[in-house]
Parts: structure tokens; C-alpha cells; sequence
């Protein structure tokens, strides 16, 4: 751990409060000092939530940590599961409780409540937040998903959304979009929007689409071994990966591939003035492996840009991140340091950044940011008095479909 005025990622339980958030019907008892119920803010002001997450937090004090916190933890659990009544939940530790190593699952193991119990071991001080919301998920697929029958038509899971992500409520109605082209139905979206007991049914699809492989390729990769469901390995962001995403999905579940090119805005673009402005123009890229990837491809393929510089923060996909990089000609920067990140773009002398919200780069250079690579800030989330339906702006250029213009942010 280290002081810092920036990060990109938060601790591991954050990441997991991230997956109960985007869930119904599962609780997280979270044992925790007063201080780290800070997280409740990232759900209600950052993403607008009108209810608080579905977390309990033990709140101990330094007075209580001469006498038994286990005790503390057990009552919490006991009250939490009476109040709200779950079908099932999660236990785990912050970094701060961490320390203390009252074991959160075994305690919470021997007191017999009526649903399923899934303890986490979340390593705070190794690990970071998409590391925590990848393990969450895996641990409630694994106790919940079984082998199953196959559904009667062709059907899919998507894995991947859930809360705080970056435009995933968009990103599920596009896909959702390209399946009914392709007849293909949705078994389950998890975890957002899902329960206990949807995550049970996962095992009756043909087959995983792994939107977000941050936060779901383990669960994919259990699926694939314990149900025998194959997953896609192309997420579907930009023109070609959304064709490539199409004919793997249709390999895979055996069907026709089937897309829809009257909503296509690339040939338009690809004939307009516009796109000479920006043609061979230097671009640094910085943000999550699975954007990146995306736009790195977008950039050289699709608009003609001359990538200069990528990277991530996460860790977890250095490897196929550096293999990008070598494909391109580059050294990939895999830092979740800002400071690195800022001289790294200062000595590739970019005209453009594609970059996170929030990042500081652009006070800094004053080059023209674009941000449109994870992690997302509030501005991802429109206020309810102007989206209803919970729905955010679609104002990102990357996604296959027409998206509104550029409001200049």
C-alpha cells in the first residue's frame, strides 16, 4: 500500500461490494472499522443510486479490539439475515479488519443460517478492486451454479455487468440487440440485475458471453469446466471485434451469423471530411485491459490514428496487454502510478489521449482528452431527473452501433 493523491482502483472489498450492489437478493456482512463505511458513497453520489448497497458493516471501534470483535461479527450477521431476509450472502473482511484475522467465513459457517453463506478471502494488501470483484463473482457462481439441462432454444449468459461499470447498462441492451438478430436468447444476466437463485440457472445455456473478462473470466472459466459451457473470448466493442464477436458467437452456438449494418456509422465516417482531421493524428491510450484492447484496435483500424503510447492499471492483464503493445511496436506502461502514467504520455509527445474519467492528464498537458476508457466517474451516470429510465448516455464513439455526437466532454 502507498499514499497517494489518485487511484484507479480501490481496495478488493470495494470490488465485491460492487458485485452485491449490482445484484438482488444477496447481502454482504462486511467486517469493518467505522471508517471504511466510506464505500456507501461510491453507490448513492458517484452512481446515483437511489438506495443505499446491500452491506452490513460491523463498525468496530479501537475500544472493542481488547475485547471479542468475533462476537461483534457473529451478531451482525445474525441481525443483518433477520432484517433483510436474503436468499443468500457473502462475508468478508476490509484491509483494516483484515488485520485482526477473526476469519469472517468460518465464523459466519458455524452459526447455521437458513441460505447459503459464501465466505471471501480477499487479499487487501496484494490485491486491488477488479481483482475483488472477478473473485466475489466466482465464489457465488461456484456454490450456486450447477449442471443443469439445456435450455429448449439456443441461449446465452451475459457475465460481467454490474454496478459502478463503465456504461454496462448500455452495453447489455447493444448485445441484447445483436442476439435477437441472431435468434438467440438470454438465460441470465449476472450479476447485474441478478439473483441467488438466477445465478443457479446459469447452467441451462448453451453457452457464457464473457462481456468483462476484469470481472468475470473466472466464473467463465468455471462454467466452461463444471457445465461444459464454452465462452467468447471477443468482446464486441468497435466495428471489427463486433463482426468477430458475431461469427465466434455463431460458431460456437451454431447458428447463422446474422448483423445488422443499417445502423453502421463507419462508412459515413470513413467519407467524411471530418475523418481526414484526424487521420494520422499521435494517440496515447491508458485506461482498463478490456478498453484499451478495444480502442488500441479502433484507433489504427477503424479511424487511422497513429498510436503512440498504451497501457493498464490492472495488474492481472499485463501479458496480453504487453502482447498488444509488441504488436503495435510499443512497450505497454502497466502502472496504476498516475504520476508514471503522466511521463510516460509527456515523453510520447501525444496530440490526443484516450484516457480515464477524472484522470488529471489533461490539467496537466492541456492535450484533448477523451474519456473513454474504465474507470468511470459520475459523469457516467446522469442524473435521474434526465435519464428515467436509469439508462446513461450513449455518448461513446467506440460502440458498434450509432451513438449520439460528441458532447465535447
Amino acid at each position: 500500500m502507498k499514499l497517494t493523491v489518485w487511484t484507479y482502483e480501490g481496495p478488493p472489498h470495494v470490488g465485491a461490494m460492487r458485485v452485491a450492489t449490482a445484484m438482488r437478493g444477496l447481502h454482504y456482512v462486511l467486517h469493518a472499522p467505522q471508517g471504511d463505511t466510506y464505500a456507501d458513497l461510491l453507490f448513492t453520489m458517484i452512481e446515483r443510486r437511489d438506495h443505499r448497497p446491500p452491506v452490513t458493516y460491523t463498525t468496530f471501534e479501537g475500544r472493542d479490539l481488547g475485547a471479542d470483535t468475533a462476537g461483534i461479527f457473529r451478531d451482525t450477521c445474525r441481525a443483518a439475515y433477520e432484517r433483510f431476509v436474503p436468499q443468500a450472502m457473502i462475508v468478508g473482511a476490509s484491509c483494516t479488519a483484515e488485520l485482526i484475522q477473526d476469519d469472517p467465513g468460518g465464523l459466519a459457517e458455524t452459526m447455521g443460517l437458513p441460505i447459503p453463506v459464501i465466505p471471501l478471502e480477499l487479499p487487501s494488501y496484494q490485491r486491488k478492486e477488479n481483482f475483488g470483484t472477478d473473485e466475489t463473482f466466482f465464489q457465488i457462481v461456484k456454490a450456486l451454479a450447477k449442471p443443469m439441462p439445456r435450455s429448449a432454444e439456443v441461449s446465452v449468459n451475459l457475465l460481467g455487468p454490474l454496478a459502478l461499470g463503465f456504461r454496462h447498462r448500455d452495453d447489455i441492451e447493444e448485445i441484447k440487440h445483436l442476439l435477437a438478430q441472431m435468434g438467440i436468447a438470454v438465460n441470465v444476466v449476472a450479476p447485474f440485475g441478478a439473483t441467488p437463485e438466477d445465478i443457479a440457472r446459469l447452467g441451462a445455456a448453451h453457452a457464457n458471453i464473457l462481456m468483462y473478462p476484469e470481472h468475470a473470466e473466472a466464473a467463465a472459466r468455471h462454467l466452461e469446466r463444471v457445465c461444459d459451457q464454452p465462452y467468447t473470448k471477443t468482446v464486441p466493442i468497435g466495428v471489427g471485434a463486433t463482426h468477430d464477436f458475431v461469427n465466434e458467437l455463431a460458431q460456437i452456438c451454431g447458428v447463422e451469423p446474422k448483423i445488422d449494418t443499417t445502423r453502421l456509422r463507419q462508412p459515413w465516417w470513413s467519407k467524411s471530411v471530418d475523418s481526414t482531421y484526424l487521420t494520422g493524428k499521435r494517440v496515447f491510450l491508458f485506461g482498463d485491459a478490456t478498453h484499451v484492447q478495444a480502442a488500441a484496435r479502433i484507433a489504427r483500424d477503424e479511424m487511422g490514428f497513429e498510436v503512440v503510447g498504451l497501457g493498464c492499471y490492472n495488474r492481472e492483464f499485463a501479458r496480453p496487454i504487453r502482447a498488444l503493445a509488441k504488436e503495435f511496436g510499443l512497450e505497454a506502461l502497466i502502472s496504476d502510478d498516475y504520476l508514471a502514467v503522466e511521463q510516460a504520455i509527456e515523453e510520447a509527445a501525444p496530440e490526443m489521449i484516450l484516457g480515464t474519467d477524472g484522470t488529471p492528464y489533461r490539467q496537466t498537458f492541456g492535450y484533448p482528452l477523451r474519456r473513454d476508457l474504465g474507470p468511470g466517474s459520475c459523469a457516467r451516470f446522469p442524473c435521474p431527473l434526465f435519464a428515467p429510465n436509469g439508462m446513461g448516455r450513449r455518448k461513446c464513439h467506440f460502440r458498434y452501433m450509432d451513438s449520439p455526437p460528441c458532447d465535447g466532454s
